[in-house]
């Protein structure tokens, strides 16, 4: 760690930080925005969780429209009982929440969750129902027991205790914290030190395919001098995280074509071309033994890091021997770099792969076509079409005839090599530089709120739709998780650990907190 312990600020210079001293005729205490946070906090355990629950037990898978709705519906709801104005924005699809609240003369944070939620496969889970959520006393790895009865609205909630239900951590539990924070600055009589706007998704687990247009339609009603994604979890460490940016992403499908129907290896081996073995020699061109990307011109028009970012990345808490053997991993690609140094480039990753059969049920036979899925992850410069150019341009220049759609017989008779190139629509990344005033005022914000040295990260691994802020909405962005690493996001037996729930309502009010300046 490279804390200086002589910085570390008291109460009174956090206070001054967050512009909120209190006045000499009422206690100092009273009036610190976080100091009221933890005091509500513990005072609600039991109500706070109750709320996740209620909110939990609505399924949020998108695409099943009435039920989005009725999350859509509630949550408006949660947002007008707090004093917040709010409407849905109607996409024609999913519906967006929206909400707000405070002065408006003072800098506006637009906080952004997803209430949608993975599909789930209720067997392949440790409970009847995972929208029927259940209280463990610790993980189900740890051997936690199921709790009989939920706590009562001002019991205290042993930290480690756990919830489960599809969307314990993505992304329900960030929007409980956001409220309850709200809960806590009225009841202690706080003025809101920002403006803050409320943007939540019925979508993202769909690929956001309305917000793009949601924003450009409100771009006025999104307006802010910030943009805050409450998602993922945070460092293992439990010190708070802050991630300024989201790569982006496009998929893209290849089919190999061989002989018009299976054939007999034996007739036909060393013969009929094998599409299989030449899919396998056409990925394999595609990157070096030590994973490089071989695709021309690949990198060439990354923005790349910054000296800010530089820093970061040196400061960084990298635990990637770590992640090695808990993978079980032999070897790792890269040639040195540690993983948040490749994080910071674009990928080019085989997702799935698809010929006749394995294991018992595997024939002697040519395949007819062999099929290729793979993810293109995009960094700041990188664009969906031209990257998906790139590919093929790499392909084509390996021998192959690349079209868009199957080929008829005559295309296919009269073609030595033939591929067929899908591409998704894809988005772009989106970034914000470390040394950005906005940044900065949300590090110091962390820095100042006593829970650790935050982990500052330029770029997170994963894609989302970051792009929609720093882009379409000229917002600069930063993600900000609370929610436990060992989650299961998007598999079964989801949780969230009720300790990260409140610790994290402190981080996220230390961030609603940060002295910004208006742009």
């Amino acid at each position: 760690m490279h804390r200086n312990p002589g910085k570390t600020p008291t109460l009174i210079a956090l206070a001054q930080i967050l512009g909120f001293l209190a006045p000499a005729a009422g206690p100092a205490v009273a009036q610190n925005p976080l100091e009221a946070v933890r005091r509500y906090r513990d005072a609600n355990q039991g109500a706070i969780i109750a709320e996740l629950r209620d909110l939990l037990s609505v399924p949020n898978v998108a695409g099943d429209l009435p039920n989005i709705r009725r999350n859509a519906e509630l949550l408006a709801s949660m947002l007008r009982k707090r004093g917040a104005t709010a409407r849905i924005i109607e996409t024609g699809g999913e519906p967006l929440v929206y909400g707000e609240i405070g002065e408006p003369g003072r800098p506006t944070i637009l906080f952004y969750c997803h209430y949608d939620g993975q599909p789930v496969e209720p067997a392949n889970w440790d409970q009847e129902n995972p929208w029927v959520p259940v209280l463990r006393t610790a993980s189900i790895e740890a051997g936690g027991r199921i709790v009989q009865g939920w706590p009562g609205p001002a019991d205290r909630v042993d930290p480690e205790w756990r919830v489960y239900a599809r969307s314990a951590s993505d992304d329900k539990a960030p929007i409980v914290a956001l409220l309850s924070i709200l809960d806590a600055w009225r009841a202690a009589g706080i003025t809101l030190p920002n403006r803050l706007k409320f943007l939540f998704e019925g979508d993202e687990e769909a690929g956001s395919r309305h917000l793009a247009a949601a924003a450009r339609q409100h771009r006025e009603l999104l307006s802010a001098d910030l943009a805050v994604m409450a998602d993922g979890p945070i460092h293992p460490s439990g010190r708070p995280s802050a991630f300024f940016g989201l790569r982006g992403l496009v998929t893209v499908d290849l089919t190999v074509y061989g002989p018009i129907r299976p054939l007999h290896s034996g007739h036909y081996g060393n013969w009929a071309p094998n599409p299989a073995m030449r899919l396998a020699q056409l990925l394999a061109s595609m990157k070096n033994a030590d994973g490089e990307v071989l695709v021309d011109g690949w990198e060439d028009d990354v923005i790349p890091l910054g000296p800010a970012e530089l820093r970061a990345l040196e400061r960084f808490p990298h635990d990637d021997e770590v992640q090695r053997l808990q993978f079980q991993l032999g070897s790792v690609d890269g040639k040195g770099r540690t993983r948040h140094e490749l994080i910071a480039r674009p990928s080019l990753n085989i997702r799935g792969l698809q010929s006749l059969f394995v294991g018992p049920g595997a024939r002697t036979l040519i395949p007819s076509v062999a099929v290729a899925s793979l993810d293109l992850r995009l960094v700041a410069g990188n664009t969906p079409q031209r990257q998906v150019e790139k590919l093929v341009r790499h392909i084509e220049a390996q021998g192959y005839t690349v079209v868009r759609e199957d080929p008829d017989s005559a295309m296919r008779v009269n073609t030595p090599r033939l591929v067929k190139v899908e591409a998704g629509a894809g988005y772009p990344a989106g970034r914000t530089p470390l040394d950005h005033p906005a940044a900065v005022a949300v590090v110091r914000a962390l820095e100042g709120a006593g829970l650790g040295e935050p982990v500052v990260v330029p770029t997170m691994g994963g894609s989302g739709p970051a792009y929609v802020f720093t882009d379409i909405l000229g917002q600069p962005f930063v993600i900000v998780p609370i929610v436990n690493h060992d989650n299961n996001q998007h598999a079964e037996n989801e949780n969230l650990r009720v300790g990260n729930l409140f610790r994290g309502m402190e981080i996220l009010a230390a961030v609603a907190s940060a002295p910004l300046r208006p742009r």
